[in-house]
């Protein structure tokens, strides 16, 4: 497993990271679940996401006791606050009431004293920036959490916060957007207001939900158990990319994995490691031998032909629109 820094930090993350958002706790029995991260923590994998909100606060739940025992000073745990944890109104968003409550609730499912990054999941438009940027300062000074970060920001928002981090004295050290080979909404803007603020990128979906495996074909029904075919969440996701299009197009994948000895999944996630503002790429699963396929992209070197046929190919359904990172404007 390669390492590296996130963003212009010192802390040193496994360039895959291992994440389980609609997986444990909901979609994975926990025995499955704690053999994936079994898994990840065999292949060197030492980073691992999650959130409040995965599957009602479940998941942090079933991380804390997969990692139960594993040495603590070994492991960069993220975890994010925002989305609705409870019915009340300040059960969600980025107030200091929710911020404050919502990390002892991560810390005490997580079963840690700390974590390693906390993130803002969204940006609440309901929220003075000052005050939420205020609240991750404190949450940093008394130890629960080492640095912070945002998912899903876009370049202004992800501008704003730097800078009242900086004048706080805290770090504001990353980025956690969805990136893939099919989804490049980041690269026009969110990525070079980054690499000159020293922010990395925590990426989630590399693998586009499992479409970039080639596994959903063009006009064929998704295989039984696949994400299309699950619970309400996974499957309303996935749903963008199962065009015969976009399928077609990921077919034509496949000759070109072949030739760099690669899986299609492999080939996904090392695409997005070419990125050098990428710090870490996430990786979910439900099956050990998924984290251990995956887990090979890291430290592949592609050569810039083939990342030429890879844009070739997948041109006409390439999604690039910076617009597309954008948060609720109302809490949810």
């Amino acid at each position: 497993m390669e390492f590296r820094h996130l963003g212009r930090s010192g802390l040193m993350v496994s360039e895959i990271a291992y994440g389980n958002w609609i997986t444990h706790g909901s979609q994975v029995e926990e025995e499955a679940a704690a053999k994936c991260v079994k898994a990840a923590l065999d292949v060197g994998i030492t980073t691992f996401d999650t959130a409040d909100v995965y599957a009602g606060t479940r998941a942090e739940e079933v991380l804390g006791r997969a990692l139960k025992g594993e040495r603590r000073e070994g492991l960069e745990i993220f975890t994010k606050v925002y989305w609705p944890t409870g019915p009340g109104p300040n059960d969600r968003g980025l107030s200091r009431k929710h911020i404050m409550e919502s990390i002892n609730g991560s810390l005490r499912r997580l079963q840690v004293d700390y974590v390693d990054l906390y993130q803002a999941h969204r940006y609440d438009h309901s929220t003075p920036l000052e005050e939420t940027m205020q609240a991750f300062a404190d949450v940093v000074r008394s130890g629960k959490a080492l640095y912070i970060g945002v998912s899903e920001w876009s370049a202004t928002e992800i501008r704003a916060g730097w800078e009242l981090a900086r004048d706080l004295n805290i770090q504001l050290v990353s980025s956690q957007p969805q990136y893939s080979a099919l989804w490049r909404v980041i690269e026009a803007e969110v990525v070079p207001t980054s690499i000159e603020l020293g922010i990395g990128q925590v990426v989630w979906s590399p693998i586009a939900q499992g479409v970039l495996t080639g596994k959903y074909e063009p006009g064929k029904q998704p295989p039984a158990g696949s994400r299309a075919t699950d619970d309400k969440s996974g499957a309303d996701f996935i749903s963008r990319w199962l065009s015969d299009e976009v399928l077609g197009a990921v077919q034509r994948l496949k000759p070109l994995a072949e030739q760099a000895g690669l899986s299609m999944a492999q080939l996904a996630v090392a695409w997005v490691l070419q990125n050098s503002n990428v710090s870490a790429a996430i990786i979910g699963a439900s099956r050990p031998e998924q984290v251990h396929d995956n887990a090979k992209a890291s430290g592949v070197k592609l050569e810039d032909d083939l990342l030429k046929a890879i844009d070739d190919v997948l041109a006409p359904v390439i999604e690039r629109d910076p617009a597309l990172t954008v948060s609720p404007a109302n809490r949810p």
